[in-house]
């Protein structure tokens, strides 16, 4: 499990998910954010990003602890906010 801290940022597929606002957990901007986003888009983005991801398929999110989402784990190199925008970008590329 990643932690605060750690050398790993942890990415879930909601940051990436055009169907939720800011408050609900979207992270990109509209124009960055995609319909239904799942871990497999997710961990093939970060991928295609020059990261190199680990998906925790059966982790759920702490704002929805009945649902399994999975998460990708992917090294820390920049920012949080810089990383998730570089695989917003390969995400709005298409699965």
């Amino acid at each position: 499990m990643a932690s605060r801290g750690g050398d790993s940022f942890v990415l879930w597929p909601r940051y990436f998910d055009a169907r939720l606002s800011r408050a609900e957990g979207r992270r990109v901007p509209k124009d960055l954010a995609v319909r239904e986003p799942d871990v497999k888009w997710l961990e093939s983005a970060a991928r295609k990003a020059g990261l190199d991801p680990v998906v925790q398929a059966d982790a759920k999110h702490p704002a929805k602890p009945y649902r399994v989402a999975g998460r990708v784990l992917v090294p820390k190199a920049d920012g949080k906010e810089a990383t998730i925008r570089r695989v917003a970008e390969r995400m709005a590329e298409g699965p």
